[in-house]
């Protein structure tokens, strides 16, 4: 097929624009953020890539309701491309869920590239890591090889919940520093 100018032209904004071309995901397999935490449990012994071994798993916190589930695949999932994961639920909602990947089978670059083909790119990169967001989902991908899929309201509503009121000495400090 025999490409027109226009055709080539608009080919190659779609290569190098910063528009997803898809949603970016709530998730990673079958866990899917928002899941309740029995549907988690569910959803991750449905899913062999995680190496979830049951109730030993699961970390609770008394204090602030909020639990989290640890998985590591190096006895139960020896080959897969995840090595541990975290799954953190507030509210009894899954809110963050956290994959360090298997370095040995898959590198950052693979990752990052495929993240900016289907996701456009980083709406923020420093040599540390690469951030998409849209409204719902904060996705992050962490050197050396860590991929996080964050629920954004959720998330605000931590960090707005967790804001203090800035000390005098803060507050001068930071208008100090803005005179710059």
């Amino acid at each position: 097929m025999k490409l027109n100018g226009r055709t080539k032209i608009l080919t190659a904004l779609l290569a190098f624009s910063s528009v997803s071309l898809f949603a970016l995901p709530s998730g990673f397999g079958k866990v899917k953020l928002g899941m309740s935490f029995d549907e988690a449990k569910s959803a991750l012994k449905a899913d062999s890539q995680f190496g979830y071994r049951g109730d030993r798993d699961v970390s609770l916190s008394p204090s602030d309701g909020e639990s989290i589930i640890e998985t590591d695949t190096s006895r139960t999932a020896p080959y897969s491309y995840i090595t541990k994961s975290w799954l953190q639920f507030s509210d009894k909602k899954l809110y963050v869920l956290t994959m360090n990947l298997n370095e040995e089978r898959v590198d950052y670059y693979s990752v990052f590239s495929k993240l900016c083909e289907k996701y456009g790119n980083p709406s923020e990169i420093s040599p540390k890591k690469s951030v998409w967001k849209d409204n719902s989902v904060i996705l992050s991908l962490e050197k050396p090889l860590t991929l996080k899929f964050i629920d954004s309201s959720a998330y605000n509503g931590k960090q707005q919940a967790s804001s203090v009121s800035k000390t005098a000495s803060e507050q001068l400090k930071e208008q100090f520093l803005d005179s710059f």
